[in-house]
């Protein structure tokens, strides 16, 4: 292997995953489970690996961090051309860079595309076309309506959307895709989508709960996002040259707020919208991962009408049930 050849973690590696939607918990199970593991945390999250997106993504706090190390958070600017194929390099650079430690690789987070191309190991290329866009906009941006979807297009490229009706959706997105060429996932290199197959020794748990309790906390979320700032740092970041039709750009939460302050809409209108679209990312983000055969699912047990004080003690027993079976892989 070259000299300044990326690590790559070896064939047989024991990888553990924690996955499940948004505001579900798994940053307080991970803190909790990852010293009893031994684990440092490899974040898959497709927005906090933006720098100064903080408020809007609900990254670890630095007291966090210091209880269990994390990897990929604040890695490229929100303005960086950054494609989940430089993700999957980091990525593999940091498990290995783990592994090599003697610890155990813990990946958390909620993005499916993420997730899939480390633990499956896709190969990518630079070419035009093929799957990696039209998995992402599955994943991120399909929520979006055709309207949204075309005025995305305009952003990127005017003269293309001139000539397709926002109502042509498949040429809407195909014109997407062109104008954000870069790194493509090559299909014909692939097994199928539906052949989980890793070549790591894996294990993966998933989080959920009642799902009114999910959107209860999600709408609680975003008003507690609000109240820490999130309005300011979208004025900062845009300041800096933040805008829609990027991927930093086309994040829950902060899309709405750039509508907001490009005057189509009032602030009120933009954080319900927010609660909205990461209710529908929620739902998908589910739907992705419970294709997945290998992820064992385990249920928080509260519901909407139980006082929140109860929420902590719920996460935590599931926590420890958690541990007990990851722990199994990494003794066996």
């Amino acid at each position: 292997m070259a000299d300044n050849a990326p690590a790559l973690p070896a064939p047989g590696s024991t990888i553990l995953a924690l996955v499940g939607p948004t505001a579900v918990g798994k940053t307080a199970v991970a803190l909790s489970i990852g010293p009893a593991l031994g684990a440092e945390i490899i974040s898959v999250d497709s927005m906090q690996v933006y720098r100064g997106m903080d408020a809007g993504t609900s990254k670890p706090t630095h007291d966090e961090r210091a209880l269990v190390p994390f990897h990929l958070l604040d890695v490229v600017e929100p303005g960086s051309d950054f494609s989940v194929a430089h993700f999957k390099q980091l990525a593999d650079e940091a498990i290995a860079g783990v592994l090599a430690l003697g610890k155990a690789p813990l990946l958390v987070g909620g993005s499916g595309l993420y997730y899939r191309a480390v633990v499956d190991d896709l190969d990518f290329a630079n070419v035009n076309g093929a799957d990696e866009f039209r998995v992402e906009m599955e994943e991120e941006l399909s929520g979006m309506s055709d309207d949204e979807l075309h005025s995305l297009l305009t952003d990127l490229d005017p003269g293309a959307a001139l000539q397709i009706p926002a109502s042509n959706r498949r040429r809407v997105l195909k014109a997407i895709e062109v104008a954000r060429q870069g790194d493509r996932l090559m299909s014909e290199r692939q097994p199928s989508w539906s052949d989980f197959s890793s070549p790591y020794d894996l294990r993966v748990a998933g989080l959920e709960m009642d799902r009114a309790l999910l959107y209860r906390l999600i709408d609680a979320r975003v008003d507690s996002m609000m109240s820490r700032g999130l309005a300011d740092e979208v004025l900062r970041l845009r300041e800096a040259g933040l805008r829609s039709g990027t991927m930093a750009g086309e994040a829950l939460g902060y899309r709405q707020l750039l509508d907001h302050f490009e005057g189509r809409s009032t602030l009120g209108e933009a954080v319900e919208e927010a609660k909205t679209r990461t209710r529908q990312y929620a739902k998908r983000q589910l739907t992705w991962f419970k294709k997945d055969p290998r992820v064992r699912w385990f249920r928080v047990e509260a519901g909407a009408d139980d006082p929140p004080e109860s929420l902590p003690g719920a996460l935590e027993r599931t926590a420890r049930t958690i541990l007990e079976y990851l722990s199994d892989k990494l003794e066996n």
